[in-house]
């Protein structure tokens, strides 16, 4: 398996513990850096871009892109990993729904993260629709729910620590003010739903 944009390697690694031979890329050498000591030498890791695997064709049965695909020039990425899977091998890309960035507990602190990521994200119809064009046939989606809780003070560092991408684009003044909101009116626990889209697809065999 190839983890594409694999970050800091726990997802890799998860995928190590269930049976699989994994490899991670990533464009991040700090990324890299943290896989490494995440994950030792159970998972083979190597520096590469999405749109230039460094691997050779056909060498692989299954590549995931886990919240990747809305950062990556998917017109030439999904090619790239046509190139690298054997004849039927599969591609699972995992993103978020549109509806996910209104329900999201993130929303009612930062509004402006969920316009951001509405117009960032794309639609699991147009993922469809570029994996055909990319040279994948049979694509599937499905929408999974993943729920959690969250201690505030938990919350209050993640948000602290800009945990997601698009808390890194807001303005320092902007982000100030959505901190401070945080401060005040985040409760003791906080119930926390993922709207997943899983959009799968196979490569053929011609």
């Amino acid at each position: 398996m190839l983890d594409v944009g694999c970050g800091t390697g726990r997802l890799a690694l998860a995928l190590t513990e269930r049976g699989a031979k994994v490899w991670g890329v990533d464009s991040s050498e700090e990324m890299l850096a943290e896989a490494r000591t995440v994950a030792g030498r159970r998972v083979g890791l190597k520096l590469g871009r999405a749109e230039a695997l460094p691997f050779k064709d056909g060498w692989f049965e299954r590549v995931v892109l886990r919240l990747v695909v809305h950062l990556v020039d998917r017109e030439r990425a999904f090619p790239e990993v046509a190139r690298v899977l054997a004849p039927g091998g599969r591609v699972v890309c995992a993103t978020f729904t549109q509806d996910h960035f209104e329900r999201f507990w993130l929303t009612s602190i930062f509004p402006e993260v969920a316009e951001l990521d509405r117009r960032r994200f794309p639609l699991p119809a147009a993922l469809v629709g570029e994996l055909a064009a990319g040279g994948f046939e049979s694509a599937r989606v499905r929408t999974v729910q993943q729920r959690s809780r969250l201690g505030r003070e938990e919350a209050l560092e993640r948000i602290r620590g800009r945990y997601i991408s698009t808390l890194r684009l807001l303005d320092d003044e902007t982000f100030a003010a959505g901190l401070a909101r945080a401060e005040r009116k985040l409760p003791a626990t906080i119930d926390s739903t993922l709207e997943w889209a899983v959009i799968s697809a196979e490569r053929g065999y011609a």
